[in-house]
Order: C-alpha cells, then sequence, then structure tokens
C-alpha cells in the first residue's frame, strides 16, 4: 500500500495523477460500515481495472475545530488505521492534514483540488459523509460539484438490528464496558497497544504478578472493572485478566488515565520495554475497594477462575 500525505494547499504536479476509485471518509474504528464503503470501492475499482484508493483525514476534525479542552480520543489512531486498510487491500491510502484552513473551503474547491485535480474516476462514500465549510457538501450535492468529471456511488447505513454501526455506537460500547458486544460492529475484538512498564509491582507480592500496560496513543479507554483479555506479544498469544482502574484498595485519589494492568496466564518471561497489543473480550465486573488483602486475593483467584471458564466457553484458549 502506498501512503501519501497531503498538507493544504495541494499541489497536485507533486502527486500522482494516475485514475483510481476513491472511498472517503474519516473512518475511526475502520468498522463494518466503513468497510462496506471501501469493499463497495474495490468492486467499482475491480470492474474499472483501476487503483483502489481511501482519503481520510487526520487529525479528527472534531479536535481541529471542537472548543472542547478534552484530547480527543481514538477507536483506531492512524497507524492502527493504517493496518486495517491494508487488510482491506487498499492500493493508495491518502491522509489529508486537517487544519482550520482546509475546514474552511467550500465544497466545490474541496473537489476540484482534492477529488478532480487527483484525477479520480469514481467516488464511494457513506451516506452521512460530508465534505467543504460547514459541512456543506454531501452526496446529494456531489454530483452537482463534480461538474460530471467522475461518478458516484452513495453507501446506505448499515444496520445491526435496529442500531446503525457507527463509530459513535462503538464508543458508547467501550465506555459501559460492554466490549463483548463490539466485534458487532467493529468486526473484531477492540484492540489497544502500548509498552510494559515498571508499576507498583503489588501483584507479584499478591501471588498474580502483572504487566502494567501504557498505552502509547489516545485510545478511548473502557470503563473501569476487570476484564478477560488476550495479549499480543512479539506474534504470540496469551490470555490473562485485566484490571483498568485506580486500584481503590491502595489508592484514594482518581486521577488522570486509570492504569491497565494485565495478569497472563501461565505466563514467567520478562517483557519490561515491550510493545504490546490488548484485546478486550469480556468484563467480568466492576472494581471495588476491598476490606483486606485477603479479600482482594481471594477475588482475584475468583476472577482467574471465570476468566477461564469465560474462554473455554467460547472455545478462545484452553
Amino acid at each position: 500500500m502506498e501512503t501519501i500525505y497531503i498538507k493544504h494547499p495541494i499541489d497536485p504536479e507533486r502527486i500522482k495523477k494516475a485514475p483510481s476509485v476513491m472511498a472517503l471518509g474519516y473512518f475511526d474504528g475502520v468498522h463494518k460500515g466503513h468497510q462496506q464503503v471501501i469493499k463497495t470501492a474495490a468492486k467499482v475499482a475491480i470492474e474499472q481495472k483501476l487503483p483502489l484508493a481511501v482519503m481520510t483525514f487526520h487529525p479528527h476534525p472534531k479536535e481541529v475545530l471542537s472548543t472542547s479542552t478534552r484530547p480527543m480520543r481514538y477507536i483506531t489512531p492512524l497507524q492502527e488505521k493504517m493496518e486495517q486498510m491494508k487488510k482491506l487491500g487498499v492500493d493508495q491510502f491518502y491522509i489529508i492534514s486537517f487544519t482550520k484552513e482546509f475546514a474552511s473551503l467550500s465544497p466545490q474547491q474541496f473537489v476540484k483540488d482534492y477529488l478532480i485535480s487527483l484525477n479520480v474516476q469514481h467516488v464511494v462514500a457513506g451516506f452521512d459523509f460530508t465534505y467543504g465549510a460547514k459541512g456543506k457538501g454531501n452526496m446529494d450535492t456531489i454530483e452537482e460539484d463534480s461538474k460530471g468529471h467522475f461518478n458516484f456511488s452513495m453507501v446506505p447505513a448499515l444496520k445491526n438490528g435496529s442500531i446503525k454501526v457507527s463509530s459513535t455506537h462503538i464508543r458508547e460500547l467501550i465506555h459501559q464496558g460492554e466490549v463483548q458486544l463490539i466485534p458487532d460492529d467493529l468486526g473484531r475484538y477492540y484492540k489497544m497497544s502500548g509498552t510494559v512498564i515498571d508499576g507498583e509491582k503489588r501483584g507479584r507480592k499478591l501471588g498474580f504478578p502483572t504487566a502494567n500496560i501504557q498505552m502509547n496513543e489516545r485510545y478511548e479507554i473502557p470503563k473501569t472493572g476487570v476484564y478477560v483479555v488476550k495479549l499480543s506479544i512479539d506474534g504470540h498469544h496469551y490470555f490473562g485478566v485485566c484490571n483498568i482502574g485506580y486500584k481503590p484498595t491502595f489508592h484514594v485519589k482518581h486521577e488522570g488515565d486509570p492504569s491497565i494492568e494485565v495478569h497472563i496466564f501461565d505466563f514467567k518471561q520478562d517483557i519490561y520495554g515491550k510493545e504490546v497489543e490488548i484485546e478486550w473480550l469480556k468484563r467480568i465486573r466492576e472494581e471495588k475497594k476491598f476490606a483486606s488483602i485477603d479479600d482482594l486475593i481471594h477475588q482475584i483467584h475468583m476472577d482467574k477462575e471465570q476468566s477461564i471458564t469465560y474462554l473455554k466457553k467460547n472455545q478462545l484458549a484452553f
């Protein structure tokens, strides 16, 4: 996959202008609805014997245009999004630097500079895709804005039962801790990557050593609690039980992002400094404060047993 970074104002003379079929969208999550857009574009590309291109924007438009001081969090940060695009067979991945200046373009200017000038032959986007200043351009106006320079296809909403598959709904599931439902919309378990760092090493003293994971991107963070997880390290996969939270048995203050600590089943390797991926399979309980260390140890044993039972029942491990 060829990745092409573009800053506004675009200089089309410095970019290859071979004809292509272009899928448009922000694609946070690259969920099943997004995949439908890209697969529709891929079908057209095969029929017309043209490369499959995808155009996205970075950072998220809300991060640039919002007045909120809270940092934007992502389902799929840019690097993960790129990996998903490769899996979908994308030939050319255009990443447009989203700035206030770029956001002020009229819909007609966006089409002229970023589609027509790149020799796009066919555009595919979801029913809710908008472009240009204040999102005034959409799939109802693109025919007029394109002035016949390319054809286009609009992909309708994809529903899971009565619920529209969307990044918004996936975020709600993450925040509610309903991670076992996410594959229905995302097509895979929710995944985050990070680095194993030094922690308080309290788990080792309790008989349950843990890997303390520091996220390397601004991910959407699941609801605090205890989860069954899958951990990938150096291409190998392991299962475990994860506490995400503030460890109220030992700490009074709940400040900043919660800690993420994984007890990996039947694992004794030294992985400090390693890059890992964590997949969230199932939330099994809330985080809570225990009256004694013995009560905590008893609960961790129960958490481990419940996690293993879940994995066996769902034929994931053991």
